[in-house]
């Protein structure tokens, strides 16, 4: 029975035929979908494991803590208020972002005092710890440097650099000294002089500081205190071997992974350090720190400050064309900024002020030049004197000083003949420009009339009569009334 299916029932005699013939083809079609539908649901179900296990997976990388970065801070040259500021700032935006370790690159010949103290007080302060790193190869902390390397957390040196020279510089003009001769037997043994106490007040205030941050950082002290008063220097090797620094690291990554694990002290609370492998952010300084790096240079300070005196002078000498005057109290604002960030002997900017004032006054004077030579006089010994420290590249060239006295003397000449021959032209304006004008009388006068001249009408006196058409001369002004000869009279 290939095609029909056939059934009985015999129980009760029933017999039926056989039923219609019936495909195979819609059964078998339906056993293909339900095996497709089977496949496609298995295979959504393994889709569905994996993607769950992935997100599991994500879910558990978010959930554990990410490693904290680690802050470095490049200072290369003199410790000075712009890289104060820049130091500063960065510690602050290092604690900011969750920074595990803050790492200042150093190689310097020292600096201020001041910028010196601002970056110790900030890395004390810090909540973050601070390794100070001299690097590279060749580098140095010297002076200022040395200070900063006993004040900070971690002190780490790179093979071949070195320290100290901590003695703070003599202040004033500079120069060599005078050997002292025999005192007069009248003389008390017991009096120093003057300079002499400076000196030793200076030393014992920089000796007691710098041991001060030795014993805050369990650091050799004693050297410190040498390094003050006697200007001594260390390698690398020696600074690790005199417990003056912790370690030697030839580059930054070896630094963190000889780091990492550490149990440092900052601000009162412990922090281990993780920095093997740790992400590394450099700062670079941006435009704020580098013009303030360039107009707290003192001979850039000096340069702006007289470029602003000469552009006021001009203007107030040739008033109305407004650009002298704006760039040159621009110029002034950022030189006096500058001045008031830096170490100034107020006897040098007042002997600048005297040599500008006498300048100034030699434009409108007539001294024959007195008064501009003494200026100019005053102004090269106040730029001498100006900046109150020897520390290297922060003194004014004596060059500079020549050349810009050289300049104001030539500013002062072309602008004393500027003004002479404008001293010297025929007055166009004004009361003064009547006297001597021609006009013309507008009708008959015996002795009181008008007359025209310079195309207005003027009330005029003659002593002789006058006809009109007749050209006349003012002589003198009285309030609104001229006084007028005929033009033919020289009198």
């Amino acid at each position: 029975m290939a095609g029909r299916l056939h059934w009985k029932w015999r129980g009760h005699g029933i017999h039926c035929g056989p039923l219609p013939a019936m495909t195979l083809a819609p059964i078998r079609d339906w056993l293909a979908r339900v095996r497709w539908l089977a496949l496609g649901r298995a295979l959504g179900l393994t889709l569905l494991a994996i993607s769950g296990a992935h997100a599991q997976s994500a879910s558990s990388a978010s959930t554990a803590p990410a490693v904290p970065p680690v802050y470095v801070i490049p200072i290369r040259g003199a410790i000075s208020p712009a890289s104060a500021s820049f130091a500063v700032h960065g510690i602050e935006q290092a604690s900011k972002h969750g920074a595990q370790l803050i790492v200042i690159e150093m190689d310097t010949p020292g600096g201020l005092d001041k910028s010196m103290r601002d970056i110790i007080q900030a890395i004390i302060a810090s909540p973050v710890p601070v390794a100070t790193y001299v690097y590279p190869g060749g580098a140095r902390a010297a002076s200022a440097g040395t200070y900063i390397l006993y004040a900070s957390h971690i002190a780490a040196m790179a093979p071949g650099t070195n320290l100290g020279a901590a003695s703070p510089v003599a202040i004033g003009i500079g120069g060599p000294k005078p050997e002292a001769g025999p005192a007069p037997a009248s003389a008390p043994s017991s009096a120093p002089a003057a300079e002499d106490t400076m000196t030793r007040k200076q030393m014992h205030d920089a000796s007691a500081y710098i041991r001060g941050l030795a014993q805050l950082r369990h650091r050799n002290a004693d050297w410190g205190e040498r390094a003050v008063r006697e200007a001594v220097s260390l390698s690398a090797d020696e600074a690790v071997a005199q417990h003056v620094a912790d370690l030697i690291a030839a580059d930054l990554p070896v630094l963190l992974r000889q780091v990492d694990g550490k149990r440092i002290e900052a601000a009162g609370a412990m922090r281990t350090l993780h920095t093997a492998g740790a992400p590394v952010v450099t700062l670079e300084p941006d435009w704020r720190s580098r013009l303030l790096a360039v107009i707290t240079d003192p001979s850039v300070a000096l340069i702006l400050m007289m470029i602003g005196i000469y552009g006021l002078i001009f203007e107030f000498s040739t008033p109305g064309m407004v650009v002298p005057g704006i760039a040159g109290a621009i110029c002034l604002l950022l030189g006096l900024f500058a001045l008031q960030m830096l170490p100034v002997n107020y006897a040098g900017l007042a002997l600048i002020a005297l040599g500008v004032g006498c300048m100034t006054a030699e434009l409108f004077l007539p001294t024959f030049g007195a008064l501009g030579v003494g200026g100019i006089i005053a102004f090269a010994f106040g730029a001498v004197m100006l900046i109150d420290t020897d520390v290297p590249g922060f003194g004014v060239p004596l060059s500079l000083i020549a050349t810009l006295s050289t300049v104001s003397a030539v500013f002062l000449f072309g602008m004393s003949m500027v003004l002479l021959r404008a001293r010297r032209r025929p007055v166009v304006s004004g009361a003064d420009a009547l006297v001597g004008s021609i006009g013309v009388v507008i009708d008959d006068a015996p002795a009181d009339g008008w007359a025209t001249v310079h195309g207005e009408q003027w009330r005029i006196h003659s002593a002789a009569p006058l006809v009109r058409g007749q050209r006349v001369r003012v002589t003198a002004r009285r309030g609104l009334v001229l006084d007028v000869t005929t033009a033919g009279d020289p009198s």
